[in-house]
């Protein structure tokens, strides 16, 4: 399984930016695809996450309210569409694969990761 996500960089406070993860390597049914986030010294943080199969969302309190997660099934794709982005968004964002469980916030339910892709937010 790969995930390659990409989508980060430089924007101002209340801009926006959408992060892709391409998924490649398995039928991904059954799965739940999830977003995370992390800044140095701090343990990774669920941001969003969907049910492949089911197309339900999921989100961390940081996403609530200004971040969409979707997926494509035709294109292998989850997306995460971030609005009225805040300074204290600035982050690695990761995001991961794993088989759905009850329990999406938590890192352990994902067994692959994607190599992460930054995103800092200027004030």
């Amino acid at each position: 399984v790969q995930l390659q996500a990409s989508g980060g960089g430089l924007v101002q406070a209340w801009g926006s930016l959408r992060l892709s993860c391409a998924a490649s390597g398995c039928d991904f049914s059954g799965y739940v695809m999830g977003w995370f986030r992390q800044t140095p010294g701090k343990e990774r943080e669920f941001v969003a996450a969907i049910s492949w199969s089911y197309n339900s969302p999921w989100y961390g309190d940081p996403a609530k309210g200004r971040f969409t997660i979707a997926r494509d099934i035709s294109k292998n794709t989850v997306y995460l569409q971030m609005n009225r982005l805040k300074p204290e968004d600035t982050a690695v964002y990761y995001c991961a694969a794993g088989v759905h469980t009850d329990v999406v916030v938590t890192s352990e339910t994902y067994n692959y990761w994607g190599q992460g892709t930054e995103v800092t937010v200027s004030s």
